[in-house]
């Protein structure tokens, strides 16, 4: 899989998001997302939350999130959930 890494900016915040050219799809960093959304001090922590919930709920968009290494802030390269732009817009 051909990867292309790029950092978008929403709302003067950076969003984490891979080209994914075989299957010509966006892969967004979930935590990301949610912090803009939310503006939650831990952004990571209601991720987690939230798709407990989901899966509790039987949903399967948390399921099928996938996760790739990005670059975090610290410099390093994390696995990060990340969802395509059909399942970001399932998420609630």
């Amino acid at each position: 899989m051909k990867q292309q890494n790029t950092i978008q900016i929403i709302e003067h915040k950076e969003v984490r998001s891979i080209w994914d050219e075989a299957n010509e799809k966006w892969y967004i960093s979930i935590v990301d997302v949610i912090a803009i959304l939310t503006e939650s001090v831990d952004a990571a922590a209601y991720w987690r939350k939230l798709k407990q919930k989901l899966n509790e709920e039987g949903s399967e968009t948390a399921t099928n999130c996938y996760g790739l290494k990005m670059k975090a802030p610290d410099g390093k390269m994390h696995m990060t959930d990340v969802a395509d732009t059909e399942q970001l817009f399932r998420l609630n």
